[in-house]
This record gives C-alpha cells, structure tokens and sequence, in this order.
C-alpha cells in the first residue's frame, strides 16, 4: 500500500486555505494540545508558535493505494534469497516479531503528526471563547498610530495608483472641450455642400472650397489626442490617526516572607497571560506593578517579581496607593482600567475588614474588573471570606483559587469566560 502524504512547509502563505480547513477539521485535538502547552512552557515563549503533535489515529489522510485480487509484480527492497515464482511460505504459528509498540494490520507504523502553528494562530486558540467581562470603550484617544485612507485623487502619482475610470473620463472631457466646436462646423459645412450638389448647376469652386474646408476640420478633429498625460488622475491617500481605546492593567502582588519564588513564578504567568489577552482588545496597554508586605511601592517588573522581602502583609496599603495612581494618572473616563491581585492569603487579621471596604465604595466603581488570585495550598484565610461577601454584590470583581502551575490556564479561561448574551 502507497501513502502520499504533503507535509512540505507552509512557506509565503502557500496552501493558506487548506491550512485553516485542516485547523477547523481537527481543532478539538490542536486546542487540547494547546491547552497542555500552556503549563509546560516557560513564560517568555508564550509570545511564540508552538508545536502541535496530534496523534496518527485522530487523522484521515486521503490515500492511493491498489485493489484488492489479480496477479501483481512487486519489488521489495533488500531481497537476496528469492526469485521470481517463488512461494513464501507462512511463518510458523507462535512466534513474534521482536519489535515494541503497537502493531499495524497493514505492517507499517505511523508516526505522530506534527504541525506547527503560528503566534497568531497559537493566541487565537489560547483565547478563543474568552471575553472581557464588561467590555466597553471608554473615549477614544488618538495615540501616535495612523491608518491610509482614501482622499480624493491627484494629478501626479505612481502607475500602481492610477484610477483607470477617472482617468478616461478626464479624456472624454477633455476631447468634447477640444473638440466640439469644430464638429459643429464641420456638420455646418457637410450640410452646405449637400445642398450645393443638389443644384442642378453647382458652383465648382466653391464645392472644392468646401471639400478643402471638410477635410481640415476632419483632419483637426483626429488630431486630438485620445488621452494625454493631463487626464491622468491617480489615487491620493493620507496618513489619518486612527482612534484607539486604552487601557491599564494594575498588578498587585504580597512580596512578604510567606511568598516564595515558586509563588511568584505562578502569578507572572498568570500576568503575562492577562497582558496578552488584554493586547489583543486594546491597542495599548500600560501596565502599573505595585508590591506591598507591610508597605505598598510602585516599581519595576524586575523588582516586582524577584525581589526579596521580609515582615508582614498589610493588603489595604497596595489598595490605597492603587487608588492614588488611578486618581492622578488614570482617568477611568479616558481608561480602562483592570486589576489582577496575588497573594498567598496571608493578611493582618484587622486589615481584611478595611480591604474589602475600599475596594466596594472606592476602586471597584472605577475599574472595568478586579480578579483575586490566591496562590496557596492552604486553606483559605480571612482575606478570602471577606473578599467572597463582595461577589454577590459587584459583578465586575472575580476571586480564584490555584494550587499548582497547572491551574493556572483553567482559572484564567474561568476567570474570563464568555458570559451567555
């Protein structure tokens, strides 16, 4: 049996239509493995494609392959002990191949099939199905981002851009302008000499006046040009701002002494999956890292998630410095704005009370949405139970529970599920 199989590569959009028939035939097993892939890589290469390998048995090639009966030549390979008209006998019952692995009916194995799949078509399946909860626009903000537009058209300009249409119509205008006069002496004349060969004596010199007189107009006439470079009109295009929506995307992060690095580790992959999701509905998106323990301080990614430090945890203090950045540098008329928090659970007992408060009367009024992310194998705290009572309350605020790395793409796919219309 003769397999055919094209697994050429996919260069300069070659064979494009039947790369996305293929995605669309076999998405379920592409997702899975898509899914599989997110906990197993390394947070930097998740703005790269990845390599999917689907199993032989969920694919149907089409094959060719010869029909069953009459009497066939074949050539094997490596065949030094038989000859033409020989019978192989069968081997003998009871033994076994040596060879590991599931065994093929018609002999041969198959290998996995593996395809690999672009950055874009890697975060279209990460996000497909997901939705900004609450998603809205707020005003439009011009950012140094510009778009070609269509306007009007010119005299001067490269072949590519030439407007066919208006450019014969400029020709046609032209022509009757230049034209037209003398086609209405010409009639004028044509006329005067049929009249004058009616007579019965027509005057001879007069009749080649006219003829002398036709045959300049007709020659005027042909001697305009059918186009010239002055009808040529080509397509004019501008460089326009195209309006944007922007957004700001707060981390908020415990970098006490119960936070290990392990812990830490898990909430960066859990940031960087909300940023690209966020960058693929907003066309800019700012991002504020604000790590507290006993005190709250805007920093830098760098020190956000590898600095080292000791004492308590006092949560309210990165709430209230996240509500004095907003105040100051983020109109939530102008912005978007989200939040995503990580913590272990720990929290001053005193302090969880005045968490919840703040967040209720002052931020989350403010803020497209608000995600809690608690990153512990414990059991739940005070911080979670009074952050639990606001659910009920505030649809734009969201509390997850993840254990391990694993769970960190099914919370997020939870967390920003699309909701039913």
């Amino acid at each position: 049996m003769a397999h055919f199989i094209d697994r050429r590569l996919n260069g300069k959009n070659k064979s494009a239509v039947n790369r996305q028939r293929f995605i669309r035939r076999y998405k379920q097993q592409i997702k899975q493995a898509v899914s599989d892939a997110v906990s197993k890589r390394s947070v930097t290469d998740l703005t790269s494609g990845e390599s999917i390998t689907i199993p032989a048995r969920d694919i149907k090639e089409p094959f060719f392959q010869q029909g069953k009966g009459g009497k066939r030549d074949r050539v094997h390979p490596g065949n030094d002990q038989f000859s033409t008209g020989d019978k192989i006998a069968r081997p003998p019952s009871g033994e076994a191949g040596s060879g590991q692995g599931d065994a093929s009916q018609d002999g041969e194995g198959n290998d996995d099939f593996v395809f690999a799949i672009s950055k874009d078509e890697y975060l279209d399946l990460l996000f497909e199905d997901l939705a900004l909860p609450d998603l809205k626009h707020n005003q439009l903000d011009k950012l140094v981002q510009y778009k070609n537009v269509r306007a009007g058209f010119r005299a001067e300009g490269v072949p590519a851009n030439i407007d066919i249409v208006r450019s014969l119509r400029g020709s046609v205008a032209r022509r009757i302008a230049m034209s037209a006069d003398k086609k209405r002496q010409l009639t004028a004349l044509e006329q005067q000499l049929f009249k004058l060969e009616q007579e019965v004596i027509p005057d001879e010199l007069l009749r080649q006046a006219l003829i002398k007189q036709i045959a300049e107009l007709r020659q005027k006439i042909a001697a305009v040009p059918f186009i010239d470079s002055f009808d040529l009109r080509f397509k004019n295009y501008q460089k326009r701002p195209e309006p944007t929506s922007k957004a700001v995307m707060f981390c908020l992060m415990d970098v006490s002494g119960s936070m290990d690095q392990a812990t830490k580790e898990m909430a960066k992959r859990f940031y960087i999956l909300l940023y690209l999701f966020l960058s693929r509905t907003y066309k800019n998106v700012e991002v504020v890292y604000i790590r507290h323990h006993t005190q709250a301080k805007e920093v830098d990614e760098q020190e956000f998630f590898y600095s080292q430090e000791t004492g308590g945890t006092i949560v309210s203090s990165a709430l209230k410095l996240m509500l004095e950045i907003v105040q100051a540098r983020y109109n939530p008329i102008e912005w978007n704005i989200y939040a995503a928090q990580a913590s272990d659970g720990d929290n001053w007992a005193e302090d969880s009370a005045p968490c919840a408060t703040l967040l209720a009367e002052q931020l989350l009024p403010l803020l497209r949405y608000y995600a809690y992310i608690e990153i512990t194998p414990r059991a739940h705290q005070s911080l979670w139970e009074h952050y639990q009572r606001l659910l009920a309350t505030h649809p734009n605020f969201a509390i997850q529970h993840i254990r391990e790395v694993s769970d960190i793409y099914p919370v997020f796919r939870e967390l920003f599920k699309k909701q039913a219309a």
